[in-house]
């Protein structure tokens, strides 16, 4: 049976490039999906709508019909279902948990700050950039060295 492979993304969203970043990784071939505009429900296809009808955001991966959802699941997903040499993870309990630590970390509070630098203007713009630059700072003091925070960081 041929695998079926399809990523649903937006061009801007790091998530989505860590996504295709790992399955370029792991050799997967699959096809890539661009959303139009992944801001507003009405304006968002009905293969987003059904594979992720929680929380109707990319990235979705879609694997022979069945949608997985969050980047940091997909990415796990992806270590396991296509294991080869390199791994996206590390084998030890340990640096795993850290890594999934850090790309939570980003996730939640690099990409809040990133959308709020883009979204607005003046003192609140000025604000996300220094909070931005803490957040990079912080993490780079945190060793970056597992390859998966790097994958995740490569967007």
């Amino acid at each position: 049976m041929e695998e079926e492979v399809v990523a649903l993304g937006y061009w801007v969203n790091p998530n989505v490039m860590s996504v295709k970043i790992a399955l370029l990784e792991k050799g997967v071939e699959f096809q890539y999906k661009e959303e139009k505009d992944v801001f507003e429900d009405k304006n968002k296809s009905e293969l987003l709508l059904n594979s992720n009808p929680i929380h109707k955001k990319v990235p979705v991966l879609i694997h022979n019909g069945k949608p997985i959802c969050d980047s940091l699941i997909i990415l796990e997903y992806i270590d396991e279902v296509w294991e080869q040499e390199k791994n996206l993870f590390s084998y030890d309990p340990y640096y795993k948990a850290r890594a999934r630590f850090l790309i939570d970390f980003f996730d939640k509070k690099l990409n809040d700050c990133g959308k709020r630098m883009w979204a607005s203007k003046g003192g609140e713009q000025e604000g996300a950039k220094k909070e931005f630059v803490e957040c990079l700072k912080l993490l780079e003091e945190n060793e970056l060295g597992v390859a998966l925070l790097d994958i995740a960081l490569q967007s």
